[in-house]
């Protein structure tokens, strides 16, 4: 049904180890989360009836869900992403061109290929969800709509990731597009629901909210909306604002990829492979043409130096591969409508900061107790802080796959650059690619020490602490990039890395809250969960270079962040910067040392 590409995913796929971990890894976590708040609640309070029991299992299905689906959106769009970019790197795209294959084998193949996990990580998380309606709280018809929600959001995700993988050339031209989509599109969402286009949207004749609209067009609303209301029987009644949800998501996708699968020969092969075809064309005399390339050669101009003035060469620093990557287009031209994107989010959320400085109930940065909601300004800044870090990740992992899969690695082996040069070199290519990453962030902390929302003793912790996490997000997708031998799997263990770091504690920290009691009665069962998150990193940063120093990093990573948030939320704010920094800094030496010590990355083959 979706072409041999597809089939030949489904079957190879299926008999890898990866596959099958995959979602027994994420059905056992579901259930860990459940296990962990049961924990939690059956050691503050007593559950005698049937109430307290049904009021447990709606309060962990209301934690579970954001999760899913902030995991399904992940997951979806970058293995779509990196499913296409890694037949451009490996330059077997150019191959299946050359097929008999279909525009729509080509992309729908791929679509569902790489979402053939997502899905069945899905379906392994249904039976802990079928096991909460055991509990009471919520009934089987919720269940089944806030799967078929997520499946619906997910499949948009990957056709984004699809799309953008088939048009641009580079992975990190795709990825970073991709994500920061998928930012907008929820974002979107969220400044929709706040009633802000009201006022338009009346004057335009439309009928309708906002809160309204936000349901049609954002998972986040839909799915919340499924949460909250408690029905016996299924949520996609006729009439439901959810079904037109779940049309708006098919109607989306069907457009982008049909959209794609249209243009899909006419963005590939890339423009750099066409010059040969363009100059063979005009010249009717292919040997003529290239004796005059030879002529107009470096070489051939020293050879002829009565005749002809030899063509000046480019003046390459003492570090070659600093120099290639500040001084060339390494990842590609189209690395500028990357950074002029990234440059109008950093507009919309200043424009926002501004907006809710203005407002009188705004609270400062820092100031709320532990069990308040987060600030507002925290809350603005913390997605916009999440995805620099992302950006400036996935461009650290693709500086080392693409090399790799160019077989440049080999090459560089056989020259006397040494480790160190080729790592800083590296290191300080990415910071000049990624500048506006780097720098708009730490703007925006200073527009609110002017302001006067942070004090100057908080204007410092925030900066240093900004270029700690920087610095780490470059030496753990250099590191993984090292070790991993596919380019897939790097960008999906780096980024997944990121994401439970900041996501994952996030969920403990919010389940915390969510079951109102002693802070000294839910540590035991929290600090086993992150001990588990502990050794999950070590397998993935000291599986295949196993040190002392990765191993202590490793576990001190998960509990340092789990402390610096907490801290955080009761407003002590030197500690979350005195562990952060040492936590995050320590693990970027314990990755950094051994890849100065060697070309360890050569010994690693897929």
């Amino acid at each position: 049904m979706f072409g041999p590409i597809f089939s030949q995913v489904a079957m190879s796929s299926t008999r890898r180890l990866q596959f099958f971990l995959a979602r027994a890894i994420y059905g056992a976590m579901l259930l860990l989360l459940a296990c962990t708040s049961w924990m939690v609640i059956a050691g503050v309070q007593d559950i005698n009836t049937v109430g307290d029991m049904a009021r447990f299992g709606s309060a962990v299905f209301q934690i579970l869900v954001p999760i899913q689906l902030a995991m399904m959106l992940f997951f979806s769009a970058v293995q779509a992403v990196s499913a296409v970019s890694q037949e451009k790197d490996k330059k077997t795209l150019d191959l299946l061109l050359l097929t008999r294959m279909t525009n729509y084998e080509l992309v729908v193949g791929k679509l569902f290929g790489s979402m053939l996990s997502v899905f069945s990580m899905l379906v392994a998380g249904l039976p802990v969800f079928f096991f909460l309606t055991w509990l009471g709280g919520i009934s089987l018809g919720q269940v089944l709509t806030v799967f078929v929600l997520t499946l619906f959001c997910s499949l948009v995700a990957g056709s984004l990731g699809t799309l953008f993988g088939y048009w641009r050339e580079k992975t990190f031209q795709g990825l970073s597009l991709t994500t920061m989509t998928l930012v907008a599109w929820l974002g979107l969402g969220e400044i929709v629901a706040s009633g802000s286009f009201d006022p338009l949207l009346k004057q335009i004749g439309v009928h309708f909210s906002g809160s309204v609209l936000a349901i049609w067009v954002s998972p986040i609303r839909s799915t919340a909306i499924a949460v909250d209301i408690y029905q016996q029987r299924s949520l996609l009644t006729l009439g439901s604002p959810l079904n037109i949800h779940l049309l708006v998501m098919v109607l989306v996708s069907a457009w982008i990829t049909a959209f794609t699968i249209w243009r899909v020969r006419v963005w590939n092969p890339a423009k750099q492979a066409r010059p040969i075809e363009k100059e063979v064309s005009a010249n009717s005399d292919s040997q003529k043409g290239a004796e005059e390339a030879r002529e107009g050669h470096i070489d051939s101009s020293l050879r002829k130096t009565g005749t002809k003035e030899p063509t000046k060469s480019k003046t390459v620093w003492d570090n070659p591969v600093l120099w290639r990557e500040i001084c060339t287009w390494a990842y590609g031209r189209k690395i500028i409508a990357i950074r002029a994107t990234y440059l109008l989010f950093f507009c919309a959320v200043l424009y926002a900061i501004y907006g809710q400085i203005r407002v009188d109930e705004v609270t400062t940065l820092g100031q709320s107790t532990f069990s308040a909601t987060i600030p507002p300004l925290t809350k603005l800044l913390v997605p916009f802080f999440l995805l620099s870090f992302v950006l400036v990740n996935a461009l650290a992992v693709s500086s080392i796959t693409n090399e790799r899969d160019n077989h440049c690695l080999d090459l560089l082996l056989a020259t006397d650059l040494s480790p160190k040069e080729f790592l800083f070199g590296k290191m300080g290519g990415v910071c000049w690619v990624t500048k506006e990453m780097l720098v708009l962030p730490m703007l925006l902390i200073f527009y609110l020490w002017f302001e006067g929302q942070i004090n100057t003793e908080n204007l410092g912790f925030l900066t240093l602490g900004t270029i700690v996490l920087n610095l780490f997000g470059i030496v753990l997708g250099i590191h993984c990039g090292i070790h991993y031998a596919n380019s897939r799997s790097a960008m999906l263990i780096s980024l997944s890395l990121m994401f439970f770091l900041f996501l994952g504690i996030s969920t403990c920290i919010y389940m915390l809250v969510s079951f109102h009691a002693s802070f000294q009665s839910q540590l035991t069962p929290f600090l086993a969960f992150i001990l588990g998150g502990g050794v999950g990193i070590y397998i993935a940063l000291g599986g295949r270079s196993p040190s002392a120093a990765l191993s202590i990093a490793s576990l001190l990573l998960p509990f340092a962040t789990f402390y610096a948030i907490t801290s955080f939320l009761i407003g002590h704010n030197l500690p979350v910067f005195l562990i952060v920094s040492t936590a995050y800094g320590f693990a970027s030496i314990a990755m950094l040392i051994p890849a100065m010590s060697e070309y360890n990355f050569a010994m690693h083959k897929e």
